[in-house]
């Protein structure tokens, strides 16, 4: 459907039954791109085994696809802005299916890198970005809302994919389970696509141009603390299955770990909207933070099974909050013009943290054990907590241009 339909320019089709609808598609493609990455844990050890690689080694794969769908979700956005959000849902398709294919068929772990780096990274950098703007320009009045319902997909697909990668790992090993994983995603993906439309034409008033808000001291101090915030979500999706299995947990158990980091995340992705709409998303988002970077004290004395399951939901249940408020924390402070490539743009500061974090974190694990994983994850929550104080609560330019779609 054409951007300039008359239908879709009608303002009252914000926050239609319609504008739903594509929350569910995006809840769609969040659930295959991050449940297939995020369940890395479950192929760690038998993949550090198959090509007898250590922690800090086998760790770049996760790295190198996370760097990669994060630089790549600034092209994904800015490819949606400009072509609309079909193209980059079936680039997506087709790079996930032909990268997990031949990761499947890789015979060094060098091979893995490259294609389950680019394919993957392909999959979720073309996917995520593209539909959180989808959601974000459908919605006004209902926005936090929305980002939450389409965000949760990460924490289900999470809760979904890890346990059912690690049963499929015993039954097909780990080659046949990135087979399955990558056609299945890919089918899914390609629905989505056909289903999706661009969001109605905004009559916003463009006060800043995308590349002063680039420059802006607000975006600056954003960017770096979603640099350092990432090292504290990509610790216990790397190395929280390995230390659950340090302490006597069997691997599916310990798989699922990962997976109920996803189901607390839920619980904070949709809880969180009604509390943003009374409260403001800035200070809800700073308290997320900071719930995040102490929940790694637990895993510091965890003795068990018991005390993991705490660290799951409380570190879970603060990051799930922190993802579904930063999209609309990105549109309340800078507007929605533009709002794939600035999204994009300020996911790609992951790519640096994800090159680096989980091999340094895997290279303290080696030397000191899993606790300094822990301090150093816990560290990088507080100081990207810190970087987030001098922002305004909110913005009186960028809150106009956010609600001009209203009309």
């Amino acid at each position: 459907m054409s951007l300039a339909s008359d239908d879709l320019s009608n303002p009252r089709q914000l926050d239609s039954p319609r504008a739903w609808l594509m929350a569910g598609l995006a809840f769609a493609t969040c659930f295959v791109g991050f449940g297939i990455v995020y369940s890395f844990g479950a192929f760690f050890r038998p993949m550090a085994t198959a090509f007898g690689a250590d922690r800090a080694h086998t760790s770049i794969m996760f790295s190198f696809t996370a760097t990669v769908f994060s630089i790549l979700g600034l092209v994904g956005g800015r490819m949606s802005d400009r072509l609309g959000p079909r193209t980059p849902l079936v680039v997506a398709a087709v790079a996930l299916a032909a990268g997990l294919m031949a990761t499947g068929a890789a015979h060094s772990l060098t091979a893995a890198y490259l294609t389950y780096g680019i394919g993957a990274g392909i999959g979720v950098g073309c996917s995520y970005v593209p539909m959180l703007a989808v959601v974000g320009g459908w919605f006004e009045r209902h926005r936090n809302a929305a980002m939450g319902v389409a965000v949760s997909g990460i924490g289900v697909g999470t809760l979904t994919v890890a346990p059912v990668a690690a049963l499929l790992i015993d039954h097909l090993g780990w080659r046949g389970c990135y087979r399955v994983m990558g056609l299945a995603g890919a089918a899914i993906l390609l629905v989505c696509a056909v289903m999706v439309e661009a969001p109605p034409p905004h009559r916003n008033f463009k006060l800043r141009s995308v590349g002063e808000v680039f420059r802006s001291r607000d975006f600056v101090l954003l960017y770096l603390s979603s640099l350092l915030i990432s090292v504290t979500i990509y610790t216990p999706f790397v190395y929280l299955p390995g230390f659950a299995a340090s302490r006597g947990i069997r691997d599916v158990a310990a798989a699922s770990l990962v997976g109920l980091v996803g189901a607390a995340s839920v619980i904070g992705r949709l809880g969180i909207g009604p509390m943003a709409d009374r409260l403001g998303v800035l200070p809800l988002y700073r308290a997320a933070l900071l719930v995040m970077a102490l929940s790694y004290a637990v895993w510091l004395f965890a003795g068990g099974y018991a005390t993991l399951l705490l660290f799951t939901l409380v570190m879970g249940s603060s990051y799930g909050a922190m993802v579904s408020m930063s999209p609309a924390l990105i549109a309340e402070l800078f507007g929605l013009d533009g709002l794939g490539t600035l999204l994009g743009a300020m996911y790609s500061s992951s790519a640096v943290s994800a090159l680096l974090g989980p091999p340094a974190v895997g290279f303290a694990i080696d030397r000191g054990g899993y606790l300094w994983g822990a301090i150093i994850a816990g560290a990088c929550g507080l100081a990207a907590l810190l970087l987030l104080y001098p922002l305004p609560a909110s913005s009186p330019d960028s809150l106009v241009s956010a609600r001009a779609g209203a009309g």
